[in-house]
This record gives C-alpha cells, structure tokens and sequence, in this order.
C-alpha cells in the first residue's frame, strides 16, 4: 500500500492518502472513490469533495436536487448545499416564527430580513466558495452553501465516503472542504492522476 503525504498551508493539519485498489471504469471515464476520515479514524461528513479536471466537459453544471436552503424546525435544511457557479438558490420558511437569514462570507454576504412562514427569497451566487449562513434571530441556526465550478463536486454521506462515477481519466487535482481544516479557506488539495480503469484514495485529517 502506498502512502502519500501531502503537509497544507500553516503546518495545522495533514493530509495522508492511502492508495486503496483500482476499480474498473469505461475507457476515458473512471470511476473515482474518496473517503475522508478525522483524526479519530472516524468518517467525516458533508465534507464537500471537488475534483478539479481539465477535462471536464463544457457548458452548464447541473446536479440532480432543488438548490434550496429551508428553513424548518429552527434548523437550516440541508445543513450543506453544494451548488453550480451562477446558481439561483431559494430559501423557504417552513416554521411558524420568522428568519433572518444572513451571510459575511466573503463569496456572497447577503442579509433577508425578517420573514415569516411560506415566505420566500431567492438569491443568485455568483462567487465561487463556502458561504457560511447564520439566523439573527436564532443563533444556534448555521449551514453552508458551496459554489462550485467544477461538475465533479459531492459532499461526502454519514461514511464519509464520495463516488464519482464517470470522470475523464489523466491529471487532476482533489480539493476537500470542512470547517475542520484549519488553513486558508478550510481546504486542502492533492494532485492525483486518474487511470482509465479508476482511482480511490483514503483521506485522513491529523493534527500535529
């Protein structure tokens, strides 16, 4: 088994890469299997995964859900959206009080003011980034929306795992997101390169 290291920004947190088996693909079009895990050894998840490839086929970037950040049961619903550049994103109120919702990312900062049950508002990102949004009404409210613009991108399920079925093969580069890297803009990178038969790889956060 091979390990790679790859030391991010500020000597804050490590990343090792085990390189796990090769699993099949189509010629040109690979599958591509991450799992990011904490310190701990635990899953990490809705971290959100970029494959950065020149190859990447043109025009729009479309994923198959609503963008849509609720809010309901003083919560934020999903707690991650992860959204194409340019994407229009609503954000209905499904509870009986009102919301304020509000962001002081530097990707988008926006304010809604007050507005109560099935009520909505809409706001278009045009930024690349992690937005961070909070209520000023309910502290304890918080999510993230991350502007992509690269079709490769998905946020990794409660095993901390990502697959993505069809990514040309060649050099590219895999960006990983979590408010728990601790370096500028709470991400870290590695170059990979793609075989036509596939490529998976185990990502692990340590500290120092």
């Amino acid at each position: 088994m091979q390990r790679v290291t790859v030391i991010s920004v500020g000597m804050t947190y490590r990343f090792f890469a085990a390189l796990l088996i090769l699993v099949s693909g189509t010629a040109n079009a690979a599958k591509v299997d991450i799992t990011v895990r904490g310190p701990d050894g635990k899953p990490v998840a809705d971290a959100v995964v970029t494959v950065d490839t020149p190859r990447a086929p043109g025009g729009p970037i479309r994923f198959p859900y609503p963008y849509e950040m609720a809010q309901q049961d003083i919560l934020f619903a999903p707690h991650t959206l992860i959204v194409p550049l340019g994407a229009s994103v609503s954000f209905p109120n499904r509870d009986r009080v009102r919301h304020h919702v509000y962001s002081a990312s530097s990707a988008k900062r926006f304010d809604l003011k007050l507005y109560g049950r099935d009520e909505t508002r809409s706001l278009v990102f045009d930024q690349p980034g992690a937005v961070s949004l909070g209520c000023n009404i309910h502290d304890a409210m918080s999510a993230v929306i991350y502007v992509t613009t690269s079709p490769y991108t998905m946020k990794t399920d409660a095993n901390g795992h990502v697959a993505f079925p069809n990514v040309p093969a060649g050099a590219a580069t895999v960006r990983v997101w979590h408010p728990s890297i601790r370096v500028r803009g709470n991400t870290a990178s590695q170059s990979v390169s793609i075989s036509d038969t596939g490529y998976a790889t185990v990502l692990t956060l340590r500290g120092r």
